[in-house]
């Protein structure tokens, strides 16, 4: 039986029967263990998986305009300005001298809106925005995103546990789409990427990526008559060129989004291009070795 199969695009061929299950598996989980353990040394300093923003733990947030002759001055007439350190600095790229200055609520001493604006005219600065988010009303967001990302996975497994009906193709879509959500937010905390909105928003796409791939699987290999590299095979050319589509938008979407300075777009943008090449791994290599056990060693056999 050949398990031969030529990607979409004609990327290159991969002969699935040269590797054994734990070969295929090593890899993808390797990286869903050293994943998990950034999260949990995040986890042990600041009580979520990931750095949480100002959405999450309240503050203050300004876009202030700096007539300074470079990038380096403007900083430094932005960190004196003001009585408490800023959290971040952030340039648009895309507005000449415009900068994101962040305070944090459980800075200790972090001062009011009002006296973040004053501080910020008195310094010369133009105020383009000020948006405020007080410390309770962030921990609630917070408390409320978490549990929706929370209950979205549950939704999923208890779905796909009900249409397979079967224990290991089941967990196998679990395990794939758990680990395509942990491997972004473990490199949400390694490229400082915070927990917002918008990218709990991107994780739960990725749950709707990683499903979508690996139920395409799974129908093939189950439902679908023919051996089991050709079913694989075909789930291949459909399932590849979709990711790769997607991933090939996501990564023009975050380079235009970086080049005009517009974050929250490019950190979605970011999430997803590692949550979809993980789905590729984990799909592909994961998922694809248990239902290759299961098929030919457990019980189905």
């Amino acid at each position: 039986m050949s398990g031969q199969i030529t990607l979409p695009f004609g990327l290159f061929e991969v002969d699935y029967t040269r590797y054994s299950n734990r070969q295929l598996a090593a890899v993808p989980l390797a990286v869903l263990a050293v994943s998990l353990v950034v999260i949990a040394g995040t986890f042990a300093l600041t009580g979520t998986p990931a750095d949480p923003g100002v959405e999450f733990t309240g503050g203050t947030e300004l876009r202030v305009a700096v007539d300074a002759p470079n990038d380096g001055a403007a900083r430094e007439q932005i960190q004196s300005a003001f009585s408490t350190t800023p959290e971040s600095v952030r340039s648009v790229a895309a507005a000449d001298n415009t900068y994101i200055v962040t305070f944090q609520a459980n800075q200790g001493d972090a001062p009011s809106t009002t006296q973040l604006e004053n501080q910020a005219r008195q310094a010369g600065f133009e105020i383009r925005s000020i948006d405020a988010v007080g410390p309770s009303f962030g921990a609630d967001t917070q408390l409320l995103a978490l549990g929706g990302v929370a209950i979205a996975f549950l939704g999923m497994s208890l779905l796909v546990f009900a249409m397979f009906r079967t224990f290991v193709p089941s967990i196998a879509v679990v395990i794939s789409a758990f680990s395509d959500i942990v491997i972004p937010v473990a490199l949400m905390n390694l490229l400082g990427i915070e927990l917002s909105l918008g990218t709990v928003a991107a994780l739960l796409m990725i749950i709707g990526y990683s499903v979508d791939s690996d139920i395409l699987l799974n129908n093939h290999v189950l439902r679908r008559s023919g051996d089991f590299y050709t079913s694989v095979g075909s789930a291949m050319r459909t399932g590849v060129t979709m990711t790769l589509t997607s991933l090939a938008a996501m990564i023009v979407m975050t380079i235009t989004a970086t080049l005009f300075g517009i974050q929250l777009l490019s950190s979605i943008g970011t999430i997803l291009v590692f949550g979809l090449t993980a789905d590729l791994m984990n799909t592909y290599l994961l998922n694809l070795s248990l239902l290759r056990w299961w098929k030919f060693e457990g019980v189905a056999r």
